[in-house]
């Protein structure tokens, strides 16, 4: 895990501090296990969802720049077409209101 996912995640168990203790303790209930045994499965699962929401970020968002940059070569390197080019005539203004003298 990356430090932006770290960082997401303690701030994520911070503004709902409350909540995952009384999921805890729901859990330890319905399951009879601790809540020692418990949390450490809550939270893989909580990590899990932290980078399943940073994976859905855009990539402008996360990327370094040289990262943006080889995303961007490799996309305009994508869109190479190995086709011959047009000749001079086909791009003429002749070529194009050929049909006007008719």
């Amino acid at each position: 895990m990356n430090n932006l996912s770290q960082e997401q995640l303690r701030n994520f168990e911070l503004a709902h501090q409350a909540e995952i203790e009384t999921i805890t303790q729901v859990l330890a209930r319905i399951t009879t296990k601790s809540p020692e045994v418990i949390k450490p499965y809550l939270d893989a699962i909580l990590k899990r969802l932290v980078q399943l929401q940073q994976v859905q970020l855009p990539l402008y968002e996360t990327a370094s720049p040289e990262e943006l940059a080889q995303a961007f070569y490799l996309w305009t390197a994508s869109h190479e077409y190995h086709s011959p080019l047009l000749s001079d005539y086909a791009v003429s203004r002749e070529s194009m209101y050929s049909d006007e003298g008719l």
